[in-house]
């Protein structure tokens, strides 16, 4: 089995409903992101890829336009945009025209954080 993994990046801002007041995620703030997506299989006998990266790429278009310069507390289903929330939803989105997909990881570089969902 091998992996490959395709990187976008983002600019958004957020906030956190739930944080405690005078939290500072409380206040809307916005951070640079970077997306890993990362599909598996065995490549194809003929082409040698498991998928063509153009393929992934047109798949990510719609996830990276529906994310980029937004709030992402107004993006359906990111109501509470954690970064743990937004791995779930890029791999909920991409799943049925990538179904190779495995797993989805969020960064924020400038903090030196990330997350990582994986298929169960």
């Amino acid at each position: 089995m091998l992996e490959i993994t395709k990187t976008f990046a983002f600019e958004a801002a957020h906030f956190q409903p739930n944080a405690p007041a005078g939290h500072p995620n409380a206040r809307m703030h916005g951070h640079s992101f970077l997306a890993e997506v990362t599909l598996s299989g065995t490549p194809d006998p003929v082409h040698g890829m498991i998928r063509n990266l153009d393929d992934v790429e047109t798949a990510i278009a719609g996830v990276r336009d529906a994310l980029d310069h937004r709030l992402l507390n107004e993006v359906e289903g990111l109501a509470r945009p954690t970064m743990e929330m937004l791995c779930q939803w890029i791999f909920d989105r991409l799943k049925p025209g990538l179904p190779e997909i495995v797993a989805v990881t969020i960064r924020r570089p400038s903090l030196g954080q990330s997350c990582t969902y994986r298929s169960a």
